[in-house]
């Protein structure tokens, strides 16, 4: 049970967030800004969303990308943070797990996710 506090606080806090509805499986693109120095930039990381987690203002999720040299490169990203300027969502997947680890161990085509087709 959470304190009543806590959670009118969290729900003024995601009011004014607009976060795609996505899940694990999907293509996604995060544009997160990224300070160097005294300069600001927006740097885009676009891959595919193996994992949704948490409740609230501490929901994170888990894209992973395949890097230079065929190297698979994962980050976390809290959902409701101030540093990520947009989430796009540019391909929805079909798949039947929630969390999708096992997509480490296998490369090339087998890697590959079903696009979801909706009627």
């Amino acid at each position: 049970m959470r304190n009543k506090y806590i959670e009118s606080f969290e729900k003024a806090q995601l009011a004014d967030n607009n976060v795609p509805d996505f899940r694990a499986g999907d293509t996604v693109r995060v544009a997160v800004r990224i300070k160097e120095g005294e300069k600001e930039r927006v740097q885009n990381f676009e891959g595919l969303c193996i994992a949704i987690r948490g409740q609230g203002t501490g929901r994170t999720f888990m894209v992973r990308k395949m890097g230079a040299n065929s190297v698979g490169v994962e980050r976390i990203f809290p959902l409701y943070s101030a540093s990520i300027e947009s989430i796009t969502l540019l391909r929805r997947g079909r798949v039947r797990r929630a969390k999708l680890f096992y997509l480490r161990e296998l490369k090339g085509k087998a890697a590959r996710i079903k696009e979801l087709r909706r009627k």
